[in-house]
């Protein structure tokens, strides 16, 4: 996991990194770092225009560094103030922007570049570190490089479209020692992360139980149980109240009819033999079935997602809290998208996304993942993960219940509740980015899921085989 330091954190660092190694050293490694990315952006420095933007603190000491080493490399360098005019448009091949780093609050009249690209440093000037609100006239930076950390704010609101491709550089911050409560998840972890098969396992080691949908709404039920089929659940049981036995839907899950009232009863009998348990997709708003959610999820003694019907059935924050406390510690994952998190709260989560989850996951006593381009995944101590691999491509009908199958499936093969959450967040958004570009529909995420689990667990063979096969192992036979 990567680390995200908030602007508090980061200054700590900083404070850290100054006492030690020296301010000089760090602007110079600074500098540096940005001169190497503007270089690369630009194929070499010699013969190019360059103009960098820069203030009067440490970010602009930072571009002016960076200008003298692209000078040495045979660049045209000019520096400007913040505020100024960069001239002549058309002679610039990059603007290099250290008008103002973290610490920046409120609007900024940024240069106009004249389709010249941007390269942004520490953060696009005019965007918040810490929420990633954006101030009028905030640079929009095709690549930023960043040291020593992730800021929050490159992850956030208007961060990932202004800030562009970001590249974080360590230039020796001593970030590993730094308090850090909230981190971002790699493709790395789900290599380290992701559950391998014992030999000797059987489907029920990784058991998953659905209940989900209603008399003529199968769609959401099934998306929900071949999300959980395609992530390594070994046996699916997909619960519908109210279903006509004769119109079930066919798949590798094993459907069944449940009563339309009372049915937490019928899914209790059997819940001691699933490893998790999810909720909620396609149920319903009666009273009769939130009464029966909210009867199940206080009784259920396995790791359970709640997700849209389901959420709704915990009613306010108060209540919810309530029906989550007679779990008695029972892990459970609430999965609310904006409009579901003003339901439970009252109101929406606002500019502060990370503080708002931080609070409501808090007061109940559950993980909470609150659903988004980023999606943030709140625990009850406050530590935060953040997914940042989704897309545009999810705004589709039907992906929020493949994720809660995802979810629910690495719940019942042993991955830790949060973890659980937050992988399966990152696993949803990569496979979107090998679906479609356009037209993805939810129907191709569960495979395209199945894809990028099978890609880690490959990765993670080979770096087990590269350590050396274990006694009595060998390579397994392809076909």
């Amino acid at each position: 996991m990567e680390p995200v330091l908030t602007v508090a954190e980061m200054r700590a660092v900083d404070e850290a990194a100054q006492r030690g190694t020296g301010l000089s050293a760090l602007i110079a490694r600074a500098g540096t770092a940005v001169a190497t990315e503007a270089m690369s952006m630009l194929g070499g420095a010699y013969g190019r225009s360059i103009a960098v933007v820069a203030g009067r603190g440490n970010n602009g000491n930072d571009g002016r560094f960076a200008a003298q080493l692209l000078t040495r490399r045979g660049a045209r360098v000019v520096i400007t103030a913040p505020g100024e005019a960069l001239e002549p448009r058309s002679a610039v091949d990059l603007v290099i922007d250290a008008a103002y780093g973290t610490g920046f609050r409120g609007d900024y009249n940024a240069p106009d570049p004249g389709g010249a690209p941007v390269l942004a440093v520490d953060i696009p000037t005019g965007l918040s570190a810490e929420l990633g609100v954006a101030g009028r006239g905030a640079v929009r930076a095709i690549r930023t490089v960043t040291f020593g950390a992730w800021k929050p704010g490159l992850l956030l609101g208007s961060g990932p479209e202004l800030a562009g491709r970001v590249e974080v550089r360590p230039i020796g911050l001593p970030v590993a020692e730094a308090h850090r409560s909230m981190h971002l998840i790699a493709d790395d972890d789900v290599v380290e992360m992701l559950p391998s098969r014992e030999h000797s396992t059987h489907k029920w080691a990784s058991a998953v139980m659905v209940v989900a949908g209603s008399p003529g709404m199968h769609g959401a039920p099934v998306f929900v149980a071949a999300g959980a089929g395609r992530s390594g659940a070994g046996m699916v049981r997909l619960g519908i109240p109210g279903a006509d036995p004769a119109g079930l839907p066919t798949s590798s899950a094993v459907a069944r009819s449940l009563p339309s009232e009372g049915f937490d009863v019928a899914v209790l009998d059997e819940l001691h033999r699933f490893g998790a348990l999810v909720i909620g997709p396609g149920l319903g708003t009666g009273d009769a079935t939130a009464e029966s959610v909210r009867r199940l999820v206080a009784a259920a003694r396995i790791p359970t997602v709640i997700d849209a019907d389901g959420l709704g059935a915990l009613g306010d924050v108060s209540r919810a809290a309530g029906v989550i406390a007679a779990r008695q510690g029972a892990p459970v994952v609430l999965t609310p998208h904006d409009g579901e998190f003003a339901r439970l709260t009252g109101e929406p989560p606002g500019t502060d996304r990370v503080g708002s989850v931080r609070r409501l996951s808090e007061v109940l006593g559950a993980v909470v993942l609150l659903k988004g381009s980023t999606t943030i995944v709140a625990a009850p101590d406050g530590a935060v993960l953040l997914a940042a691999a989704g897309s545009s491509r999810l705004a589709t009908a039907g992906s929020g219940d493949v994720l809660s199958g995802v979810i629910g499936a690495l719940l019942a093969r042993g991955v830790e509740v949060q973890a659980a959450a937050a992988l399966a967040a990152h696993v949803h958004g990569r496979a979107a980015g090998l679906g479609h570009a356009e037209g993805l529909v939810a129907e191709d995420l569960p495979e395209l899921v199945a894809d990028v689990l099978s890609r880690a667990a490959v990765e993670r063979e080979a770096r087990a085989g590269e350590r050396g096969p274990r006694r009595g192992t060998g390579p397994m036979p392809h076909g």
